[in-house]
């Protein structure tokens, strides 16, 4: 896997495991704002969560790389 290959790989990765880690810990509002969506999260912690989905896309993109180059798996 050459470079470029490697960070789309690691951005298609990435981009698949937000929106796994975004549901994570989301309750609504209890006292909804007029105007606020009533299932709009309280504290959504976006930071957070894009560090955990950083980490998590660098492991799976990690094992990823492992199999390629030890051709653990033949990909022709």
């Amino acid at each position: 896997m050459n470079f470029l290959t490697g960070i789309a790989v690691y951005f298609v990765i990435w981009w698949i495991s937000l929106f796994v880690v975004l549901p994570w810990g989301n309750k609504p509002e209890e006292i909804v704002i007029e105007g606020n969506e009533k299932s709009a999260p309280a504290k959504p912690r976006i930071l957070f969560k894009f560090l955990i989905t950083t980490f998590l896309a660098f492991v799976l993109w990690f094992c990823l790389w492992l199999t390629i180059y030890f051709n653990i798996l033949k990909i022709k």
